[in-house]
């Protein structure tokens, strides 16, 4: 099996986590027509399937026993007629969810302590689907929005073109929140916050970005009053 053939870091876990959610979340929001369309009650058993090249799939379940990696949930387009189309989106992401969540600890399942916390650290940072297909804004701690964070405790665009961070914050008596803001991630490629590259801040989900990754620049930036991720701004656009 994949697990014991070859082992795997807590970074290759997160990356393979990470793709598997962009998947997923884009068939729930990206291309929800097209999924809506394939989970035809009239059909088997299908299931939503999120795969490490950050596609996605609407297929049976795999027929081996047991399944190399835990299977998503299953029959999920029995249910589509019988509920409201934003209801029946909501159960299963919440599905979804959980399925993202077994397979990162199935790869995890040799990985010590620490490194089990690490990676629900790192997992914990992203929005779950639920959040992304219903809209709702991560439910943070006071101290995380407002203490010396690097990202979130900061000015989202400078004049220079960086994330205004302060490195003196840890020299201020911020030692202690040392672990639990040094996790922040791009929404949109998985990477640790660096503060030698320009980051935008959503001011609809309060997600963090690399410029690059939704091809911001500094100068661009200077001129948006509200910036609106690609993710937040197709939602609003949508009828």
């Amino acid at each position: 099996m994949e697990m014991a053939s070859s082992p795997r870091t807590v970074e290759e876990i997160f990356k393979d986590y990470s793709a598997r959610r962009v998947g997923v979340v884009r068939a729930l929001t990206q291309d929800v027509d097209e999924f809506y369309g394939l989970c035809d009650p009239d059909k088997e058993n299908l299931c939503l399937y999120g795969h490490p090249n950050e596609s996605w799939e609407v297929t049976l379940p795999a027929e081996e026993v047991p399944p190399e990696l835990p299977e998503p949930a299953l029959g999920i387009n029995f249910a589509r007629d019988g509920m409201n189309r934003r209801d029946w989106l909501s159960l299963v992401a919440v599905h979804s969810d959980s399925w993202l969540l077994s397979v990162a600890f199935y790869l995890g399942a040799r990985l010590n302590r620490n490194e089990r916390k690490r990676l629900f650290s790192l997992i914990n940072d992203l929005p779950t689907v639920f959040e992304v297909v219903t809209e709702r804004k991560p439910a943070k701690d006071k101290p995380t929005v407002d203490s010396g964070s690097k990202a979130r405790g900061s000015t989202k665009r400078s004049s220079d073109g960086q994330v205004k961070s302060n490195p003196k914050y840890a020299e201020e008596g911020y030692e202690e929140e040392e672990d639990e803001h040094t996790e922040t991630l791009c929404g949109s490629c998985g990477g640790n916050y660096s503060a030698d590259e320009f980051w935008i801040g959503c001011d609809i989900c309060e997600r963090w970005f690399h410029g690059k990754c939704v091809k911001i620049t500094p100068a661009k930036a200077e001129s948006i009053k509200q910036y609106k991720c690609p993710s937040c701004s197709m939602r609003r656009g949508r009828p």
